[in-house]
């Protein structure tokens, strides 16, 4: 096997990005702190052509060189809002039509296994705080949460990780 190079991938520039059709999926981060985890959203949220991506209270805006370092240009791609919290942008989002989900363990929550998104509605999916979580009074706005089954000693995962297997999720049953 040869492995290909980048040009042989023929991929989209920014332009014909931000002109494709997209997953019809929002990704909102409630209060992430790393940097890092923010440009690596943007860059999975790049190669799975997400909607958009919602920065929500103390999480950083591009540009930045911090944003830049783990997006590699997925903070061009791909088109991002801010909001003051999350609250703003899960109440904005109702309102603009879409299916919100925490990505939360609470009780009652949906496992991400048993997913079955319908291809004619528009999501969204809320990423907490690296240490807190997504915030209750958001989790009380949405309209579920997801829970990726976990099997080790640790309770939760990197918010970064998380988001890459969710966003999978939806992209698989939604491919575009």
């Amino acid at each position: 096997m040869r492995k290909l190079r980048t040009i042989e991938m023929q991929r989209l520039t920014v332009e014909e990005f931000k002109a494709s059709e997209k997953l019809p999926l929002t990704v909102v981060l409630d209060d992430v702190r790393s940097l890092y985890n923010v440009g690596s959203v943007f860059r999975t949220g790049d190669a799975f052509r997400v909607a958009e991506v919602c920065l929500c209270g103390i999480t950083a805006c591009p540009p930045h060189p911090e944003i830049h370092k783990t997006a590699l240009g997925g903070e061009d791609s791909v088109s991002w809002r801010y909001f003051p919290t999350a609250v703003e942008a899960v109440d904005t989002l109702h309102a603009e039509g879409c299916f919100v989900y925490a990505v939360e363990q609470v009780e009652g929550s949906t496992l991400l296994g048993d997913l079955r998104p319908d291809p004619e509605r528009h999501y969204a999916v809320v990423f907490g705080n690296e240490v807190k979580g997504v915030h209750q009074e958001v989790v009380d706005r949405c309209d579920g949460c997801l829970e990726i089954p976990q099997r080790g000693t640790k309770h939760s995962m990197n918010v970064s990780v998380t988001a890459g297997i969710v966003i999978w999720e939806f992209f698989r049953h939604q491919s575009i």
